[in-house]
């Protein structure tokens, strides 16, 4: 056998990777009615997954960089799944989603090692886990290429994240029944501890390591830390499945604080992203002792869980978001539709009923994931609630005074 014909054989690829749209099974329409959400971005003709160039570049991604990587990926004429879908190429390799942003990753990632300054180290290895991050985006379970991609993404952020900042310490928290959830503590640079602390709870669609900003530009200069950890079914979290129990993981985290010698367990906030602000408002709820205050952001508490006219006008991406977090790859509409009726809060008798604990919720108009009427409740079953309602435009600066008007409300419950 020539050693061409054998290299090919060596090196011939052992598996056909399932590629990302695939690996839920229900029934398609892939109809896209203009949609746009400050938190999760809007969709665009011909893509599977939302492109999400608001919180991209929030959290560092230039503009340009994005666009270029996307024209890529629409450029390629490799095989896809569905010839009309861009992002749906099959296969590691150019043009297919992750390979595109894991390659820029990478370029960042030798930056980093060839660099001397230790900041600017420090800030290439967060870009790099950042793109990694966005890699295994929408992160559904089974995709094989997206996990290599998370494990990449959070060791870069462990590159990254003491570099920047005070510390980073990876804690791991026990789980009754064996195993065991780890999280990210981030502290400010000078503190000692032990320090007030807020819990971050992220999307379904996002990796702990998503929301370093968070931390450097809002929490750290108040004299917070910050906690992460991943969702249910997402992450380093992945093994545990989304239930109707929704912060079970957050529950134990929490009752474990006691014993972290950095982290003031008496004086403990909980911020949560969308569907993360499911699990804190659960939280301010099963949980109050613990928690000094709740704050949420486009909240997934109840309307979107038990309205099906409102889950048929969701982009398709986004439910395969809900069906694999709950462990449904092969679902129809309606059996989904009955399931997440079960993870409404107000279903569960919880929202609606007076909360000891102080919550705050933040919302847009119009937001097609989260009606006003939604924070409006939240705040309303708070004895010390507030609503703040967020413009749309100018959207970034918006956002960004929004972010520190929730730092300063949480700031003032926790001292």
């Amino acid at each position: 056998m020539s050693q061409t014909n054998l290299s090919e054989t060596l090196f011939k690829p052992r598996f056909k990777y399932p590629e990302t749209s695939t690996l839920v099974h229900r029934s398609r329409h892939y109809s896209v009615c203009a949609m746009q959400s400050a938190l999760d971005g809007k969709t665009a003709a011909h893509w599977y997954r939302l492109i999400n160039r608001l919180l991209w570049v929030w959290r560092g991604v230039h503009p340009l960089e994005i666009l270029d990587i996307q024209a890529r990926i629409a450029a390629s004429r490799a095989e896809r799944t569905h010839d009309a879908i861009l992002d749906t190429v099959v296969g590691y390799r150019s043009g297919n989603w992750i390979y595109e942003w894991s390659k820029q990753a990478m370029s960042w990632q030798q930056r980093a090692c060839q660099q001397q300054d230790s900041v600017l180290c420090g800030k290439q290895w967060l870009m790099a886990a950042n793109l990694y991050s966005i890699a295994a985006y929408p992160h559904l379970k089974g995709d094989v290429l997206a996990e290599q991609a998370q494990v990449l993404a959070n060791r870069a952020y462990e590159e990254a994240a003491p570099r920047l900042s005070g510390g980073l310490r990876k804690l791991e928290f026990p789980v009754t029944g064996g195993g065991a959830i780890t999280g990210f503590l981030h502290m400010p640079k000078g503190a000692k501890g032990p320090l007030p602390t807020v819990l971050m709870c992220g999307g379904l669609d996002t990796l702990q390591s998503d929301y370093y900003r968070l931390f450097e530009h809002y929490f750290a200069p108040a004299g917070l830390a910050m906690l992460t950890i991943d969702m249910p079914s997402v992450g380093f979290s992945s093994k545990w499945k989304l239930t109707q129990d929704s912060s079970t993981l957050h529950q134990h985290v929490l009752k474990a604080l006691a014993d972290i010698p950095w982290i003031d367990h008496t004086r403990v906030a909980a911020l949560g992203f969308r569907f993360g602000a499911n699990v804190v408002v659960r939280l301010a709820y099963l949980e109050a002792p613990r928690l000094k205050a709740v704050a949420c952001i486009g909240p997934v508490v109840h309307a979107l869980l038990s309205d099906p006219e409102r889950q048929r006008h969701v982009p398709e991406m986004y439910i395969d978001v809900l069906a694999s977090r709950l462990g449904m790859q092969n679902v129809s509409d309606s059996a989904l539709s009955t399931e997440l009726n079960r993870y409404s809060l107000r279903t569960q008798g919880l929202l609606g009923r007076r909360c000891p604990t102080p919550m705050l919720s933040a919302c847009w108009a119009n937001d097609p994931f989260s009606p006003q009427e939604e924070s409006r409740l939240i705040a309303s079953s708070s004895a010390d609630g507030k609503l703040m309602q967020i413009p749309f435009h100018p959207l970034f600066m918006h956002f960004d005074r929004a972010l520190s008007e929730m730092t300063q409300w949480l700031d003032k419950r926790l001292r």
